[in-house]
């Protein structure tokens, strides 16, 4: 090749090169403009919704409702949504209200959940908007409270609703807005919360790319917590019933004693994580709640009954802790002669984030906090949301909500009738959501147009 014609194709590659990488450029900023200019849109709405928000969660928290009883609750969702223009299905799992909203541009289905029931407790904080409802739960007359703060879900939620519906016709995607009922778990004799809306046919028709969900919790104000992987326990409910033969309790050989078994059982239970389980991969609980058996001081009795809670973060793990537990108790009854029946009741599963998923939203949660987005070690109490995330990727993150200057090591938990949540988490959480879902759209976006 001579040295002209060289020089030729390394101007014509050189020309290429050149095209291309204006075309790219030319691409990425548009998009990104794009992003930016919606992203700047929610912080501004955020602030002049956040009035609306607070009010919202005042009354939603002051008029609580139990689990498939949130009749007031999903009315005042159901009216705010279509008065947004939403598309809104009402009456899904006894009380569960979902809003669809439809973006004026192609893109990814992206869903947003909120709980909204409340709780058998009697409120013990000083507000002005304090829950004073009375109710009857298990034939008991009881306060009812919010007192997981779903009542701050509900009103979040709401306000991201009111805001994404504002820039629909530049949303590149459609967002399903899910109020769901009973999380903390239907009444005895009914079904409910995310397993009854799935299984009512919530995915069915469109099934989001994503799911996104937040809970408040004693953590400062100010910060998003998350975790990849399991971030909530599978939470199951075990019951035995150890079965000897009754005698007198001056001459225990005439039968089997189910106390003294049933007390080697509680014993050997202890081993199932202490011994046999890899607490390197996850973290596991095996609880006795219940002991039961006997009814006076000088009778060995027939039975004694158990009950129990087991926790896992690791699906293997969940099915080896029960065969476990299962083994243990026959084995140790077989040896005493006795037998036990043993049923185990599978809870809510995992809440397991998606680990890509969580990587991408790192960065969207930094921006929302302004860096104060932290990893926090798993917990070991449940969520339904584990549900929406078996169907399909899903992020479930922790809203700080202590008060500055307030421990929330010392703070009152989650259940207590003492929890509080300090409003400044509001727009945080609003911002969360809404960043997180506009987020995905675009960056979804972003992928098809390269690579169309």
């Amino acid at each position: 090749m001579s040295r002209s014609v060289a020089g030729s194709v390394r101007c014509l590659a050189s020309s290429i090169l050149v095209s291309m990488a204006v075309t790219a450029g030319a691409t990425a900023p548009a998009h990104a403009q794009e992003a930016d200019a919606l992203r700047a849109r929610i912080d501004a709405a955020v602030t002049q919704v956040n009035g609306r928000v607070v009010a919202w969660r005042r009354d939603i928290h002051q008029n609580p409702e139990l689990g498939n009883r949130e009749f007031r609750t999903s009315k005042l969702v159901a009216d705010h949504l279509r008065s947004l223009g939403l598309e809104v299905q009402t009456g899904i799992a006894h009380t569960g209200v979902v809003g669809m909203l439809r973006g004026g541009k192609p893109g990814p289905l992206v869903a947003l959940r909120a709980d909204m029931d409340a709780l058998p407790v009697t409120e013990m904080v000083d507000l002005p908007f304090a829950s004073k409802v009375r109710t009857e739960y298990n034939d008991q007359e009881v306060g009812v409270m919010h007192a997981c703060g779903h009542d701050n879900h509900v009103a979040i939620l709401m306000g991201v609703a009111e805001i994404l519906a504002a820039m629909k016709s530049d949303l590149p995607g459609d967002v399903m807005f899910i109020f769901q009922p009973a999380e903390e778990g239907a009444p005895a004799g009914e079904e409910g919360g995310a397993q009854l809306m799935l299984k009512e046919g919530l995915f069915a028709k469109e099934k989001p790319a994503a799911v996104f969900g937040l809970h408040v919790t004693p953590l400062p104000v100010g910060t998003i917590a998350y975790r990849a992987g399991g971030i909530m326990a599978a939470s199951d409910t075990w019951r035995m019933v150890v079965r000897g033969k009754q005698t007198h309790g001056a001459y225990p050989w005439g039968g089997v004693d189910p106390i003294v078994t049933a007390a080697q059982i509680v014993l050997g239970l202890q081993t199932v994580v202490s011994r046999q389980s890899d607490l390197t991969k996850a973290p596991a609980v095996v609880t006795v709640g219940q002991f039961t058996g006997g009814l006076r001081s000088n009778i060995i009795p027939d039975t004694v009954v158990m009950v129990g809670t087991i926790r896992t973060l690791d699906p293997e793990m969940r099915t080896d802790v029960h065969e476990r537990v299962r083994r243990t108790a026959e084995h140790i009854a077989a040896a005493q002669g006795a037998t036990v029946d043993i049923d185990i009741n599978l809870g809510y599963p995992v809440t397991f984030n998606d680990p890509e998923l969580t990587a991408w939203a790192l960065p969207t949660l930094q921006r929302v906090t302004g860096g104060r987005a932290i990893e926090r070690p798993a917990v070991l109490g449940a969520e339904d949301f584990s549900y929406y995330a078996q169907e399909t990727p899903g992020l479930f993150v922790w809203l700080g909500i202590t008060p500055e200057g307030q421990d929330p090591e010392t703070a009152p938990s989650n259940h207590s009738p003492l929890f509080f949540a300090d409003e400044a988490a509001l727009p945080i959480g609003v911002r969360a959501l809404a960043h997180l879902a506009v987020d995905y759209m675009t960056s979804q976006g972003s992928v098809t147009s390269q690579e169309d």
